[in-house]
Parts: structure tokens; sequence; C-alpha cells
């Protein structure tokens, strides 16, 4: 494990799959993410890459040729390496292997930059293409917040407050794991979702091109909390296991596979073509209060 910090925040990240372990507010005494209890889910904060989601059939093509990969991709699981660290912040990189180009035929180095200012943390992605063809990825966190998040409150005291007045409208997920390809009315016209564990009874909410670009996680019971924000990310995901004390909030650049797909890696909706020896950057923030 390895830990940054600064005076309000300390934070600690697993080499594996460079996934954040623990958000600690040293003033407020307070952990912010969900400690994996494996009863419900046994992760805290995977990042989602070269794809987030699930592909039909686990398939995708390209140049005629078939490649198969798990839901979200195969950076979760594999260790990365520390290539810079300082005492508020940290850098570990993932690069192209034998292994990878197996399933993954692109050359890549992929970075994850972890930063503290003040009461923020910044997660900042960033993949490189060194090589002479275009490289084609998503991207996304999978964060998962404590909720309750201070004692003598429930999980149903707490709220998710959009930074803009939103039309919520979902797209449903089927039951093997692809988009379906028309949205479900949710809430209509609202700024607010008030948390109830069987919102995710059947799945995420997966959510297109928000308005906001930043959600807070509030209640009426406490002042503390947090904003996540994340500009930048065309979707978002909301989620969390069957009636355990957690709340996802997802910022994705990328998305799981539409039932209509062609399967053909180019045309799927959300990836990222990168140009060669080019680099691509994307960052949210948490504030934590």
């Amino acid at each position: 494990m390895y830990t940054i910090e600064n005076e309000l925040l300390k934070i600690t990240i697993n080499p594996k799959g460079a996934e954040l372990s623990s958000i600690f507010h040293k003033q407020y005494k307070l952990e912010y993410l969900w400690q994996a209890d494996p009863a419900y889910w046994a992760k805290k904060s995977p990042v989602l890459f070269p794809i987030v989601g699930t592909l039909k059939q686990n398939t995708y093509y390209f140049n005629n040729k078939a490649y198969h990969l798990s839901r979200h991709g195969f950076a979760r699981d594999r260790s990365f390496i520390v290539s810079q660290q300082q005492e508020d912040a940290i850098t570990f990189a993932l690069t192209s292997d034998m292994e990878s180009l197996e399933i993954y035929p692109f050359v890549f180095e992929f970075l994850i930059h972890y930063q503290l200012q003040d009461n923020r943390v910044l997660v900042t992605y960033e993949v490189v293409n060194p090589a002479s063809e275009d490289l084609y990825f998503s991207v996304g966190g999978h964060p998962a917040f404590n909720v309750p998040l201070v004692p003598d409150t429930t999980y149903e005291d707490y709220f998710l407050q959009f930074e803009k007045t939103e039309m919520l409208n979902v797209w449903p997920i089927t039951a093997d794991g692809l988009i379906e390809d028309r949205p479900e009315p949710f809430l209509g016209e609202t700024d607010a979702l008030p948390l109830k564990k069987s919102l995710f009874y059947k799945d995420a909410l997966v959510f297109k091109h928000l308005q906001s670009s930043r959600i807070s996680l509030l209640s009426a019971k406490t002042e503390h909390g947090l904003e996540i924000a994340f500009e930048g990310f065309p979707f978002f995901g909301i989620w969390g296991a069957k009636d355990a004390n957690f709340v996802c909030l997802e910022p994705w650049c990328g998305i799981a596979d539409p039932v209509s797909t062609n399967q053909q890696l180019p045309y799927k909706e959300g990836i990222i073509k990168l140009s060669t020896q080019s680099r691509w950057k994307q960052n949210w923030q948490l504030t934590l209060f």
C-alpha cells in the first residue's frame, strides 16, 4: 500500500489496479471510502480500462480479428508501478506487455495521478500512445462511498444533489450487461435524487450527457458529505450492491456496448481514438466536507 497526505486528508492506494483503498479526513476522523465488505462487494474504487462496462459476448473486433475482454477491462486486476511520489501526490503506471497485447492489441502507457489539495482529491487519468498506429480505449472511475457517512444516520437520510436541474432519464442495462437502445423516464425534471437501496436492485443507473458536471452526496442530518466534479466525462453511473451501505459515483469516458452494437472497436460508443505519439488526460475531483 502507498499513502499520501496533507494537513487535512490521508489517502491510501493499492498498487493492484492503482485502486483507492482509503480516503480519510484527519480533522473529522471520517473514512469516506467503502471498505470492501466481501459479503456485498469486495472492491473499493476500481479503475476501468481499456473498456468501461460489458462488451457483447465479451468480444470486440479490430482489423477483422476477434478479441475478448471481461467487464471493465483488465487494468483493475494488474499491478501498477509507482513512477513518481511526493508527500501529497503519487503517480502509478501500467504499460502494455505480451499478456495485454494478446487481448488488447495496442501499445500504451496508462498513468493514474493522485494529488491532494486542501480538502480535495484530484484523480487524473493519462493515456499515452507511443506507437505508430491509433490507439482506441475507454476509461472510467468506480469509487464507492460510505452511506451512511456518520453515526446516527441511515442510508435513506442521504440524497444526491445535482449541480443543475436534469431531465433524469436512465439507460437500462440488460441481463447480460448491455445498454438498451432507448432511455426510460426515471425521475423527470429534478436536481435531487433521494437515496434508497432499492434503486440499484436491477443494476446501475446509467446517464448520458448530464447537464451537471458536479454531484454532491448530502444529508439534512449532518454537515458532512462530498462533491464529485467530473467535467469532460460524457457518461455517469450510480450504483450500489444489493442492500450494501455505499453508493458508487462513477465518471466514465466510455460505456457498455449497446444491444445494437456491431462489436467493431473503432465504432464503439464512447470509444476514444488517440493518434500516434499523442497523450490524453482527463480528471475528476472529490471535495470532502
